[in-house]
């Protein structure tokens, strides 16, 4: 009885962090979505604002791939 609650912690754990892995999805629609709109707005601009979005989707990805690593570790290591 006593393993199954511990079981049953650990998986909800890992799904809680399944959270943060939605929430890096969410970040990387939102700033491909808001470059899109501002180059549509300003097409000159737009060039030179492509490393400033490479930059920000590679920061929301790597929260996604921390929230991944951290469920790894719940499902596997304790």
């Amino acid at each position: 009885m006593e393993g199954d609650l511990a079981l049953l912690g650990k998986y909800i754990g890992v799904g809680l962090t399944t959270i943060g892995m939605g929430g890096a999805a969410l970040g990387v629609g939102n700033i491909a979505g808001n470059y899109l709109a501002g180059a549509l707005r300003n097409p000159s601009a737009a060039a030179g604002q492509t490393a400033f979005l490479f930059i920000g989707i590679a920061f929301a990805e790597a929260l996604g791939i921390f929230s991944f690593l951290v469920a790894l570790l719940l499902l596997f290591a304790v």
